[in-house]
């Protein structure tokens, strides 16, 4: 068996020979005249027919079998009461049937919900190409601007013309995203009044934990007040965090952290090249460090630091700082004055020390009846605070002071980490060559890799997985199911092999305490720090802190021996299991 830290520091096996590729099945009986704006490798991945279960390629000879009635992993006596029509379904798995006749029309709606993710037009394309060809008169119809199109009833009625040039592209602009939530009373009553003046029989939501979540109290709401219309979900989020038993990763992920780690990667060899900076990238991954890890276990950087370890382990900002600053004294030392550091975007919060001081602060400044200084705001906080207060960079204690949500707190999610660490770094290392005990050069530079990946051309993998989801998502909508979301699995073998189901949506919710209230929510996934994609990391980190063994994962492939590999998070993930 190979050993995970090898596959960490090898090249991956492809999943899948060219020959494999030659033989998938054409699924291009929808597509529009070709475009000429498009650039050249938009019209190659026009071209391009994603791969599915041969489960998935015949709508009429689609049935489920499913199994016992489910529970949910977490707080089930309450998401049991808040969800009485629907808590307890069974999951729901695919099975070949005879072919059926013609069902009658139906009208399917879809929407996309929060930020953009690699892959989403090809859950709209999958899901229009199966109802079509279920029904040819059914009607597809997609709402405007996200969850707002729903309750102001903006919507477009989706043609071969609309869907057809969007094949395997990026963005999310074929209908628009937005983030408006669906939760007042009067909200439901508009979802309700769309739906039936639109005679909808389904509706799928296509986003992350938040927007499935709502999806289900949606199919919840219409179960209640005894409305036709199913409402399903299908995962998305780049950052990875809506997975569990039920959903192996969600779609975008895999794009997007291969475009992070790519850039990543450019940035080390420019480090090593000029020989003169030290290159500070933090990356996408508020809540969960998935993103940070993948490209951790791509590149292998001088330093990462992963958010779920900093809080378990109870790692200040101090003790980071310190990490840091031994790096470079060490890296020094050896005439290194360069390398590469990656942060996940959520660090700040996950620093036990910084939650304190935020908790302090969010006291004072909603007791003052005065605008606070930077002076008398230090005196106000306990002992501990104050020091760590007053060890940040001025214009970040100020942002923390004058920069409040609408609830009044702190917005520490604006705080540039990168930034932030780069400045005390800079300040702990001129003290420490001012005793002697550092006679290098540092130069920090700071990078953010956010919103650039959310809309790249999906690989491969994404492709093919939110095609099938999307033939998923139609199977489920089309035979009046509710309260599901779309799932397939057996990701690292190929996609004619992935095995689609359908798992009802109370069975990943918990409670969570948000703003004064309890709220049933799709329980988020953070970095199993057990697992085998970290346990590889951790197990590998040490021998990159002072070597220079950064790999180049490469851009995206879209051809070739290697097009179909899958990340290293989903690989490892999948062998720690077998094992």
């Amino acid at each position: 068996m190979t050993s995970k830290v090898a596959i960490a520091n090898a090249a991956p096996a492809p999943v899948a020979e060219v020959a494999d590729v030659l033989q998938s099945v054409s699924l291009s009986a929808h597509r529009a005249p070709p475009v000429t704006h498009h650039s050249p490798m938009q019209l190659a991945r026009l071209a391009y027919t994603p791969r599915i279960s041969p489960l998935l390629r015949t709508p009429r000879a689609v049935t489920f079998t499913s199994g016992e009635p489910t529970t949910a992993s977490y707080d089930v006596e309450v998401i049991h009461s808040q969800f009485p029509h629907l808590f307890g379904q069974p999951a729901l798995h695919f099975q070949p049937s005879d072919p059926l006749s013609t069902p009658p029309k139906k009208n399917i709606a879809v929407v996309l919900s929060g930020g953009p993710a690699p892959g989403g037009h090809n859950v709209i394309s999958g899901m229009y190409d199966f109802v079509k060809e279920l029904n040819p008169e059914s009607n597809m119809i997609g709402f405007l601007s996200g969850p707002d199109g729903i309750l102001k009833n903006k919507h477009l009625i989706l043609t071969d013309e609309i869907v057809g040039p969007h094949r395997n592209q990026g963005g999310f602009h074929m209908i628009g995203s937005g983030r408006t939530k669906i939760e007042t009373e009067d909200q439901f009553a508009a979802a309700r009044a769309t739906a039936k003046a639109l005679d909808l029989d389904a509706l799928l939501v296509i986003g992350g934990d938040d927007s499935n979540s709502n999806a289900m109290k949606l199919a919840e709401d219409f179960k209640a007040h005894g409305l036709k219309c199913a409402v399903n979900g299908a995962p998305k989020t780049i950052d990875n965090d809506l997975r569990n038993a039920q959903v192996e990763v969600s779609f975008g992920f895999d794009t997007a952290s291969k475009s992070y780690a790519q850039s990543t990667a450019s940035l080390a060899f420019d480090a090593v090249s000029a020989g003169k900076a030290y290159h500070f990238v933090r990356v996408m991954g508020r809540s969960a460090s998935h993103i940070a890890l993948e490209c951790a276990l791509q590149v292998h950087p001088n330093l990462c630091f992963i958010g779920e370890e900093v809080k378990q382990n109870n790692i200040t900002l101090a003790d980071i700082v310190n990490q840091i600053a031994d790096l470079v004294c060490e890296r020094a030392a050896l005439g290194k004055n360069y390398g590469i550091i990656v942060i996940p975007e959520g660090l700040v919060e996950f620093m036990p020390d910084v939650e304190a001081l935020i908790v302090d602060l969010n006291e004072i400044l909603a007791t003052s009846e005065t605008p606070l200084t930077y002076d008398n705001c230090a005196s106000a906080l306990t002992e501990e605070n104050a020091k760590l207060f007053r060890m940040l960079p001025p214009a970040i204690a100020n942002q923390l002071m004058l920069e409040r949500d609408p609830h009044g707190n702190v917005q520490v999610a604006k705080i540039e980490a990168e930034r932030l660490l780069i400045s005390i770094v800079t300040t702990m290392l001129a003290v420490r060559k001012k005793n002697g005990k550092f006679d290098g050069k540092f130069s920090g530079v700071p990078h953010y890799l956010g919103y650039e990946a959310r809309c790249a051309l999906p690989s491969n993998f994404d492709a093919n997985y939110t095609y099938g989801l999307g033939r998923v998502a139609a199977a489920l909508c089309c035979n009046e199911k509710t309260g599901y979301i779309a799932t397939l699995s057996g990701l690292t073998k190929k996609p004619e092999e992935w095995i689609p189901a359908g798992y009802p949506l109370t069975m990943m919710m918990n409670i969570e305490r948000r703003h004064g209230k309890d709220v049933a929510v799709i329980k988020k996934m953070l970095v199993d720090l057990d697992g085998s994609p970290f346990t590889t990391f951790a197990e590998s980190r040490d021998s990159w802190r002072l070597a220079d063994n950064y790999r180049t994962p490469g851009t995206t492939q879209f051809w070739g021996p290697r097009a179909d590999d899958v990340n290293l998070s989903l690989a490892l993930d999948a062998e720690g299991k077998t094992n």
